[in-house]
């Protein structure tokens, strides 16, 4: 994956910001701005596809040069094209059609300040070239990106070389707004919940057309109910409507919350194959250490390790320092996992391998026990169908807030003198 900007002098060695979002698609084509708002913005007035199954070209007509950053995604595969706030006045209809490498693209705002353009692939591709025309000759200015089709392997390689970078190299962001916590001491627990995607990125597609953001919203407010039911846990959604956040965003708010639980909710595809059942995740070894180094190197370490201050410490001792408290986070998080197959596995199928580890970036709070559970298969008919059943949403979502409950009934003991 690559990153590109505006400045040609950075074109050639830049490298993209990686897939900070697990994640992101957009809203349907035909949204406009206010009036009021869209008459300074540049203006994105045509868009086309060039090419065949092998390398495949995708050009946007601006009015005036946009700095941009390309990258790529996975699950599904697609290539986000990430701009400052821009007006879309396409044509009827852009975007629906295929062509080479690029099954449809997307188009819309991810927030007040920035608009993304999403071509979903039907399969694994690398970006081979994006550059910028500036307007020539009573020519538009122009983002040009070339896609070209690839293996899965060196996506993949690719794909977690750039997370590795951004990890190193990412500075903090403002949380997004949130639900208030409590000030002062907590007396319950508290328990922040993450439904992925939202808002332009719908996620997973199912085959009848289902939104992974829909679904795991929906299945996130049920064990958000069932939780503070118990009237001993608290419950923070990093979203309860249909909001885009960037997957950054959601483990600030784990972290800025002194969370002591975090899960993340999603409902994967598969492109063929008939996988079906839940699956959960914590973070790898191999994302563990290099968080941990990347970590280090925080300007804010203070807010690292529950305000313990390690601006005086030398990089050997903050590096052991925050390795010690990923492993117990770590430790924590698997507890939780197998109670949680403990529970569910009753109620619900699992995959063959239930329980695994991965680099996810809402996995690496340091000091928060986080876990990421797949409900299922989108691209299963019966996974769909239970996915979306309400039924089953409350049945799974009451036996993951009963290994809640056994987690920090778990944890309260071990602290018992």
């Amino acid at each position: 994956m690559k990153r590109e900007t505006a400045s040609p002098s950075r074109w050639a060695a830049a490298r993209l910001l990686p897939g900070l979002l697990l994640a992101a698609l957009f809203m349907l084509a035909g949204f406009r701005l206010p009036a009021a708002d869209a008459a300074d913005l540049p203006v994105a007035t045509a868009a086309r596809l060039a090419g065949d199954d092998t390398r495949t070209r995708f050009v946007a007509d601006l009015t005036v040069p946009v700095g941009y950053t390309v990258y790529i995604m996975a699950n599904p595969y697609r290539v986000m094209i990430d701009l400052p706030q821009v007006a879309f006045s396409l044509p009827e209809g852009s975007g629906d059609d295929a062509r080479g490498l690029v099954t449809q693209y997307r188009y819309g705002p991810v927030d007040d300040a920035h608009s993304r353009i999403v071509l979903e692939t039907d399969g694994p591709v690398l970006i081979d070239k994006a550059f910028l025309l500036k307007p020539k000759d009573g020519q538009p200015a122009r983002i040009v990106v070339d896609v070209v089709k690839t293996t899965k392997q060196a996506f993949d390689a690719q794909l977690a070389a750039d997370q590795d970078t951004e990890t190193a190299d990412a500075a903090p962001q403002d949380a997004p707004p949130a639900e208030a916590a409590s000030a002062g001491p907590r007396e319950r627990k508290l328990v922040v919940i993450d439904p992925g995607h939202g808002g332009i990125d719908p996620g997973a597609i199912g085959v009848k057309k289902t939104k992974e953001k829909d679904v795991v919203l929906a299945f996130g407010l049920k064990l958000k109910r069932i939780l503070e039911a118990t009237g001993t846990i608290d419950v923070v959604m990093t979203r309860s409507d249909d909001t885009f956040l960037t997957l950054r965003d959601r483990v600030k708010v784990a972290r800025d919350k002194e969370a002591d639980l975090f899960i993340a909710i999603h409902a994967d595809t598969v492109r063929g194959g008939d996988a079906r059942g839940a699956t959960i995740y914590t973070l790898s070894e191999k994302a563990s250490d290099a968080e941990a180094e990347a970590l280090a190197h925080k300007e804010n370490r203070a807010d690292i390790i529950a305000g313990v201050d390690l601006e005086a410490e030398n990089k050997e001792v903050t590096d052991i320092l925050i390795d010690l408290v990923q492993r117990e986070s770590k430790t924590h998080s698997l507890v939780f996992a197998k109670k949680a197959v403990s529970e569910m596995a009753p109620v619900t199928a699992f995959t063959g391998k239930p329980m695994r580890s991965a680099g996810f970036m809402v996995l690496k709070a340091a000091d928060v026990p986080s876990v990421l559970i797949e409900l299922g298969f989108l691209s299963s008919k019966h996974d769909e169908s239970q996915l979306t059943s309400p039924e089953w949403q409350q049945k799974v979502a009451g036996a993951m807030a009963r290994a809640v409950e056994k987690y920090f009934a778990t944890q309260l003991a071990s602290k018992a003198p």
